[in-house]
């Protein structure tokens, strides 16, 4: 453990506080807690304190360069492979870090999802936690054996200072589409801010980049790995999609191999293709990684697929336009018959792409059940107001209560027909204010089919 801290709600007696100012928080405002719960030494910009302290200019510099000093040993042997990009990290992250440790590689994860070795160790509350708390991770990853730790670096991680003072090893770029525009206000200053990763590199790292986004161009480094579609160093060649599983063939240095995936979705061979790069680049050939490859699952709220009756439920964390595209598009090659989709849209977060998400949902389904997201400090009818304005299209219909919207996609159902559940993915929460109401659209699927069962 760690003895530096910045949450003072950690602090244990004999801890250093160190008060950071953050793009939501001022760390100077907890240090009376801190003192509290036991800091004996306080790092801050400003103020006397009742224990030791040091006034410094910049506190987060001065605990990057703290951290970065005490635990240098860790990085002369952990290597790092960090992930960004607005949609496919949580995926390419948990298929890379399953396959390496099945390969025999121990590797941590570090994510939307939780922190992960062998199975979940906790969950997190950001994407990319604080810096202080990776450290710890990272101390507790070494301790236990591993040998490589792959990170998701969220733009706002990024840009927040979350990750300063890290150098990786290999750094991916999976794509860039609209989100977080709350927060960054252009897509230039959210592209700018994922390219903090690649700044970060080691001067022998690798950048492996999507040459299907045209955005890779802004990652471009002088050691390099590229994957798509189009011609590339590993080239998709063809695929078939199924609605439980998936094949694909890919071409590298000439040679052509084929791979099934136990994951559907089309996006979900790009992320795919990227832990293959990554098994390749640390030494592991085909012949070792192809069953391994056909026998991970998706990670939780990731394309979780439950069979009902003779249709499919599909349940994923989709919340941007770009997600919802992709994901209602794969399950139109996996079926011919209708799609129906649940949905809604986050309040307090970016409102433009609220109606071109409704306008997706409504143009590619036979008919969308709108509902609620987290809705934070938003009132609900001002969120669904925005999801349709400016909507012509009228295959839709209302149903706040989030629960009864997946019951009513349920029962239009009929044979060989897809509903899709989308935006909140993993979670078990619907966030309501300051409170968190206990909700998880898997849980909600399950109990209804129970509920059906017992019935009949």
């Amino acid at each position: 453990m760690i003895t530096i801290k910045t949450d003072s709600r950690k602090i244990k007696p004999g801890d250093t506080f160190v008060a950071v100012k953050c793009e939501l928080n001022d760390g100077h405002k907890y240090i009376d807690k801190a003192i509290e719960n036991g800091a004996s030494f306080i790092v801050a910009e400003h103020g006397e304190y009742s224990v030791p302290y040091k006034i410094v200019d910049d506190t987060r510099k001065y605990l990057e360069e703290t951290l970065r000093k005490d635990y240098s040993y860790i990085f002369d042997k952990l290597k790092l492979i960090g992930i960004t990009g607005t949609n496919g990290k949580t995926t390419t992250a948990y298929i890379t870090q399953k396959a390496l440790n099945k390969l025999g590689i121990k590797t941590a994860y570090i994510g939307t999802i939780g922190y992960y070795i062998d199975e979940k160790i906790s969950t997190l509350p950001n994407t990319s936690p604080d810096l202080a708390d990776l450290y710890e991770m990272f101390v507790d990853a070494y301790d236990k054996g591993c040998e490589y730790v792959v990170l998701e670096a969220s733009s706002q991680g990024l840009d927040g200072g979350r990750l300063n003072g890290l150098s990786f090893d290999y750094a991916v770029f999976t794509n860039l589409t609209q989100d977080h525009l709350d927060y960054h206000k252009t897509m230039e200053n959210y592209a700018n801010a994922k390219k903090i990763l690649f700044d970060n590199l080691k001067d022998n790292g690798v950048a492996i980049l999507n040459i299907d986004d045209e955005n890779y161009t802004k990652y471009i480094k002088p050691n390099m790995i590229t994957y798509g579609m189009n011609t590339s160093d590993y080239q998709i060649m063809s695929y078939e999609l199924k609605p439980d599983y998936s094949i694909f063939k890919f071409k590298h240095n000439e040679i052509e191999n084929e791979i099934r995936l136990s994951i559907p979705g089309k996006h979900n061979i790009y992320n795919a293709l990227v832990s293959i790069i990554l098994l390749e680049e640390v030494g592991k050939q085909y012949n070792e990684y192809k069953d391994v490859m056909s026998k991970i699952d998706t990670p939780d709220g990731r394309m979780n697929t439950i069979k009902y009756k003779n249709s499919s439920i599909i349940i994923d964390y989709a919340h941007t336009p770009d997600a919802v595209s992709k994901i209602i598009n794969t399950a139109r090659e996996m079926t011919d018959a209708d799609i129906y989709t649940v949905f809604g849209c986050t309040g307090d977060r970016d409102r433009t792409k609220r109606p071109i998400m409704t306008k997706i949902v409504t143009d590619l389904s036979k008919k969308a059940i709108i509902t609620i997201d987290d809705l934070h400090n938003e009132d609900a009818s001002q969120i669904i107001d925005d999801m349709l304005n400016g909507l012509t299209n009228t295959n839709y219909e209302i149903e706040l209560d989030r629960k009864e919207a997946i019951r009513k996609g349920m029962s239009y159902l009929k044979d060989n027909d897809i509903l899709l559940i989308l935006g909140k993915g993993h979670e078990e929460f619907i966030i309501v204010k300051d409170q968190k109401i206990p909700h998880n659209d898997m849980k909600v699927v399950k109990e209804i089919i129970e509920k059906d069962n017992t019935s009949n």
